[in-house]
């Protein structure tokens, strides 16, 4: 016991030393507990108020220590100096410091000066982190919100990027701006670009259409040229003829136009301008929508920002201010007269910013560019129930996102294979929607680049242009930028699950952009940051939506067959293979049966897709095949019924195995022989000689109208 007392004498002393010294406030304190601040044991072995432990020791001579061990009074002291766990902490009177000591060989408490933490009164203060780092080297046009965001949250910005890892990587384009990254995350997640193109959003919405008619009645009907002209112009024809007071309008997209370029109206097939040069137009057109709401007599659409925080788990929030634009020359109905007046018709900004009518906004609420809130005040004003129409839009955005997730996890999976470094990635989108005379919401479109630009271009002189500060655009994105980094602080985990409510809450009409409410403040400058503008809805409303998410399941099995990491297409052995697994053949439908519908469903999705990167069943022809098989066993029950059904058929005999470990089993999805020629393969008799004839006709069929490409990587236009 007398070594004992002369040793903490010594650690006493050496501790007023060290409180004149610097405190490091990365140190580290083991074995940390709250501690009640009125009551700690000091180094005299009296109670001091307001002092902290790391190993509190209290009680009566040989009580527990909390850590386990007895405590210093206890019989076996050496035992518990001895003991390499917990560490030996005292209080240094006068000093307000913590002094901690580790155990040596010799069963002393070493001192540690180095490593001291201030001990005061009241609650105790966090640490100050190193700042996130930020990656703007590629964020383009969305630079200056960028910057003024990361100037508002106190972070780092590297404008030139950096040799060490970053935190986050702000891309101006695509996930592939820079594909070295191995940590870290990105703000664009793989294929987005590819994905929200207006045919491939438009075949995603039309699959859940099939599935659930009444839940996706949000976007107009829509035909794919130059597949689907015969299919448009004889429906076209059909309408007319039973009516002849009929006489439609139509809308005509390119499938890769932005910021409104190549857009035109029609009101017959024999108007569309099907060729570009010697190839065919790739283009949607579109029944146009009659009857929209009109504020000031001008038709308008919303911009509505929407971040996808994470696709596994899905987590989406919807930004509580957005834009609205407006179109500058006063709406009447389409006529064959007025069929070419962009600014009458098209409320795209980059059209309507070239219009003598334009009015750059100087508030919230005048001018050809609003916020959402102040229209949504003018409506509510009229008697409008805009709880509804929020609501409504909410709907609109969560059934939108869900259309194209399942493909969105094919094109994860590829770009970053389980088990690959890879970062984790986030995006913002902006959804353009229109709100009809009745206040139903219809999608336009979804851009995965939104335009984040905070400037206009002016004419400040004659001839001379340049760019000065909008008011409403700089509102509305740094708030966004700002909160998506917020939620995307890699050191903010705490406030992160403080954001994240129960899954299945209330109706989603309870809350509307006008009304402000606080949903969390990170913990850095909280007391100068607002309220986050972002408003998750899922998977808040999961209760609502979870019933939509059939194809994801059919994805799934998709990805869980694919064989060879980063592959995005089924070859046909890996088809039979599902077929074999999911217990789908039998007398009725054969394996040489299922060899067939995959050469006929791959052969039809390959002229439909001449651009695609690999040979093979890729997901949307899985999912018509998937659709198919289960008409086949269900026949009975409705097309959702019947898919429902299949589905717990198929993952009940797949059972809980991990799908990577499938994969890795799978080898028959590699590289299929090189591509041939259309005339080389002869369908005309389906009953092939053997199984070695059917997989090479099969494999050849996989590549008709395609070569094997690099991965081009697509510039999309901001929108």
């Amino acid at each position: 016991m007398e070594k004992v007392k002369v040793q903490l004498g010594r650690m006493k002393s050496l501790g007023e030393d060290a409180g004149r010294e610097e405190v490091d406030p990365e140190a580290e304190m083991p074995c940390a507990s709250p501690v009640s601040p009125s009551r700690v044991t000091t180094a005299a072995g009296t109670d001091a108020p307001g002092s902290s432990s790391v190993c509190k020791q209290r009680g009566k001579r040989g009580g527990k220590h909390p850590c386990g061990r007895p405590s210093q009074g206890a019989a076996v002291p050496a035992r518990n100096l001895n003991d390499p766990i917990c560490e030996q902490t005292l209080h240094v009177k006068g000093t307000g410091r913590i002094l901690q000591g580790k155990p040596e060989s010799n069963g002393n408490c070493a001192s540690r000066s180095a490593q001291e933490t201030r001990c005061e009164d009241g609650p105790k203060v966090p640490r100050r982190r190193r700042p996130v780092t930020v990656d703007t080297a590629k964020a383009k046009t969305s630079l200056e919100a960028l910057k003024l965001s990361i100037k508002e949250l106190r972070w780092k910005e590297f404008p030139l990027g950096r040799r060490a890892a970053c935190d986050i990587y702000w891309h101006g384009v695509s996930f592939h701006d820079n594909e070295n990254i191995v940590s870290g995350q990105v703000n664009k997640l793989p294929g987005m670009v590819e994905m929200l193109r207006k045919i491939n959003l438009s075949r995603a919405v039309r699959t859940m259409q099939e599935l659930f008619p009444e839940e996706y009645d949000f976007y107009p009907r829509s035909w794919i040229l130059p597949e689907e002209y015969q299919q448009f112009s004889t429906q076209t024809r059909l309408a007319k003829e039973s009516d002849a007071a009929v006489s439609p309008t139509f809308i005509v997209k390119p499938d890769g136009g932005s910021q409104g370029d190549g857009i035109y109206l029609i009101r017959d097939p024999g108007d569309l301008k099907l060729m570009a040069g010697a190839q065919p137009r790739q283009a949607v057109v579109q029944e146009y929508i009659h009857k929209p709401l009109l504020i000031d007599r001008l038709k308008f659409d919303i911009r509505l920002y929407v971040l996808i925080k994470s696709l596994d788990p899905l987590e989406i929030y919807i930004a509580k201010e957005g834009l609205t634009r407006f179109c500058t020359e006063p709406y009447q109905e389409p006529s064959q007269k007025n069929l070419s007046h962009v600014f009458m018709h098209l409320t795209n900004y980059s059209l309507n910013v070239h219009s003598g009518n334009f009015v750059h906004s100087d508030s919230q609420s005048t001018g050809s560019k609003r916020t959402l809130s102040s229209v949504l005040y003018r409506l509510a004003a009229k008697g409008v129930d805009i709880k509804r129409v929020w609501s409504d839009i909410i709907a609109l955005v969560i059934k939108s996102v869900i259309a194209v997730v399942p493909e969105l996890k094919v094109y994860h999976q590829a770009d970053i294979p389980p088990g690959k470094p890879g970062p984790t990635c986030f995006q913002i989108l902006g959804f353009d929607i229109l709100l009809m005379k009745n206040l139903k919401p219809v999608l336009l479109e979804v851009n995965s680049n939104p335009s984040m630009r905070i400037e206009h271009e002016q004419e400040v002189a004659p001839g001379v242009f340049e760019y000065v500060p909008s008011p409403v655009d700089e509102q509305v994105k740094v708030g966004v930028i700002r909160d998506t980094l917020r939620l995307m602080d890699p050191f903010n985990r705490k406030a992160t699950a403080i954001l994240q409510p129960r899954a299945g809450g209330a109706d989603h009409g309870e809350e509307n952009p006008v009304v402000g409410e606080s949903q969390g403040v990170c913990p850095d400058n909280a007391g100068n940051l607002p309220p986050l503008c972002l408003k998750q809805v899922y998977p808040k409303y999961t209760k609502q939506f979870n019933h939509l998410r059939l194809v994801e399941r059919i994805a799934a099995l998709f990805i869980r067959f694919l064989g060879v990491k980063g592959n995005m297409r089924l070859g046909p052995t890996a088809f039979r293979t599902f077929i074999r697994t999911c217990k789908l053949s039998n007398s009725n439908f054969t394996m040489a049966s299922v060899d067939i519908l995959y050469i006929d469903i791959t052969r039809r999705w390959s002229c439909a897709l001449p651009d695609s990167r690999e040979a093979g069943m890729g997901l949307q022809a899985f999912v018509e095949a998937f659709f198919y098989l289960a008409g086949r066993r269900f026949k009975s029950l409705t097309l959702r019924e019947q898919v429902g059904s299949l589905l717990d058929l198929c993952e009940a005999s797949l059972g809980p195995q991990s799908g990577v470990e499938d994969r890795r089993s799978l080898s028959c999805s590699r590289a299929l022989p090189r591509p041939v020629k259309t005339q080389t393969l002869c369908l005309s008799n389906p009953q092939l000689s053997s199984p070695a004839a059917q997989r090479r006709a099969t494999s050849q069929d996989c590549r008709l109208h395609q070569r094997l490409k690099p991965r081009a990587l697509r510039a999309n236009v901001e929108n």
